[in-house]
């Protein structure tokens, strides 16, 4: 936690309980034997986080069946730990906005681009970081092919059904999510957590059944009122950009909005302490309840398209959540 206080530019001291707080995961666990084997997920968090930061999300899908692989990405997350030792550290947030805005705002120029060096070493290739990020995850999907024929630990192996692979991500994640999901056949099932789509996926589209959860404009304006951030151009792009790509699904499409949620509230971040609604980080819906609607969402989004299973939540109005507003679309 403490690469995620120094990105943030936020006091260490703020999060030193977290040595305290325990999860339901253990290590090195045998893998279930209720089924040969289990679909995966692929996880990719935001901007100078960490794959833990949806923690709510990730034992949801795992009590239910899925195998989910988290990333950090080098650069991206707050701090990456090589197996020889090595680490690389987060971008700053002024850099990685900078180069991550030209992919889904049009006109707006890599102010960054010159003189950055991109993790590998290497200058950025286009006009956006977004595309060098997606190859990270078919570079994924390469190793779990190897790790399906041979875990070294022998946890993994013959248990990984990647025929079928679906994928998710939050804010940066969920940007990276939509460009891998247009460049990786495999990837099956798409879902993106209040994030824009860049430029190039509003273009071409996605072919894969996708689900987008987000809120709406009232939502992002109360945060923008409440913490910051979020002025008009961003929220219209977000919007608007997100739309599109579901608009332009050619086959099953989801699009949830969820008045009261912040941005945070996609996240485990709301958790972590009382202070985050203090500092108006988190909307006015209670955690627990956005965490639930999340969760119901995504199992019953990767159940349909991954499993074949009834998931008629999706066809909403779901009496169960009331305030949330579904859109689907059938071919």
């Amino acid at each position: 936690m403490s690469a995620f206080a120094r990105v943030q530019g936020l006091p260490e001291f703020l999060f030193g309980h977290f040595r305290y707080v325990t999860t339901n995961a253990m290590v090195s666990v045998a893998v279930a034997a209720a089924q040969a084997r289990y679909p995966v997920l692929l996880f990719l968090e935001g901007a100078a986080g960490f794959r833990q930061m949806n923690t709510f999300q990730i034992e949801h899908l795992v009590s239910h069946g899925y195998i989910v692989v988290a990333i950090d990405q080098p650069g991206a997350a707050a701090a990456v730990v090589f197996p020889d030792g090595g680490h690389a550290v987060s971008l700053t947030l002024p850099q990685f906005r900078s180069m991550v805005k030209p992919s889904y705002m049009p006109g707006v120029s890599n102010a960054a681009r010159t003189g950055v060096l991109l993790p590998n070493g290497s200058t950025l290739p286009d006009n956006s970081i977004t595309p060098y990020l997606a190859q990270d995850v078919s570079f994924t999907l390469d190793q779990l092919v190897v790790l399906d024929r041979a875990d070294p630990n022998g946890i993994l192996t013959g248990k990984l059904d990647l025929a079928r692979v679906g994928v998710f991500g939050v804010s940066l994640g969920g940007i990276v999510v939509g460009e891998a999901c247009r460049r990786e056949a495999r990837l099956q099932a798409c879902l993106v957590m209040d994030a824009a789509m860049s430029t190039d996926v509003v273009k071409a589209g996605l072919q894969q059944p996708s689900l987008w959860i987000t809120r709406d404009a009232a939502s992002m304006r109360l945060e923008r009122q409440r913490a910051g951030g979020w002025p008009e151009a961003e929220i219209e792009a977000h919007l608007t950009s997100m739309r599109a790509v579901y608009q332009s699904l050619p086959g099953e499409g989801y699009f949830v909005r969820v008045p009261g949620m912040f941005h945070s509230n996609f996240t485990d971040v709301p958790n972590w302490t009382p202070l985050v609604r203090l500092w108006g980080l988190a909307g006015p819906i209670h955690a627990q309840r956005a965490h639930d609607i999340v969760n119901a969402c995504t199992l019953a989004f990767f159940d349909r398209h991954l499993r074949g299973r009834p998931a008629s939540l999706l066809d909403g109005p779901a009496t169960q959540y009331p305030e949330a507003m579904f859109e689907s679309r059938r071919p």
